[in-house]
């Protein structure tokens, strides 16, 4: 059995998926372009205490977005389970393209619970109380966690995007064709 085989299919597979779900990276890009936009409109930070302003600011509202993200990722990713299983029990056979869909759910809404989990961490230092820092510390630390922030809202919002497809998918494959039921009653 040649190695390379298997990479090779997996490899084509996630060429596949990246081909096959264009809305939900293009969602990810807005998002990520949205955040950038946000961040440049906000401007220079010129002090350390400007800075600090800044970072307590997101701090207060990025706790609130941390704990929501991780929470709804986490709930996907049961319901990904969730749906694993009902796709195993249902007489319908799934092509290939419904399993990578759930796949890549669960990736993304992995990699988004991951990443809720750092903006959580943090944000619970206390950030105000260290002394002796260089000033510009502040700033770094302020565009790392703003960087954070806007990768955990697109990275929640692919998801979304992702899921549509793939429950669209599923339903799609389940859902009776009833043109051939009206046909046979005639």
């Amino acid at each position: 059995m040649d190695l390379a085989d298997p990479l090779r299919d997996h490899n084509q597979q996630e060429g596949q998926s990246l081909r096959s779900h264009p809305f939900a990276y293009g969602i990810f890009v807005v998002f990520c372009a949205l955040g950038f936009g946000a961040r440049w409109a906000i401007g220079s930070v010129y002090s350390a205490g400007e800075a600090l302003q800044l970072v307590d600011a997101l701090a207060s509202s990025g706790l609130y977005l941390g704990s929501a993200s991780a929470t709804a990722s986490a709930t996907i990713l049961a319901l990904m389970l969730t749906l694993t299983g009902f796709i195993r029990r249902v007489d319908q056979d799934f092509d290939e393209d419904v399993w990578c869909s759930v796949k890549r759910v669960a990736q993304v809404a992995t990699t988004s619970l991951m990443a809720s989990l750092f903006l959580l961490l943090a944000l619970v230092f206390p950030i105000g109380e260290f002394e002796k820092l260089p000033a510009q510390w502040y700033f770094w630390l302020y565009n790392i966690l703003f960087g954070i922030t806007v990768l955990v809202i697109a990275l929640l919002a692919m998801t979304v995007a992702l899921l549509y497809s793939t429950i669209r998918a599923v339903i799609h494959e389940v859902t009776p064709d009833f043109s051939s039921d009206d046909e046979d009653s005639e």
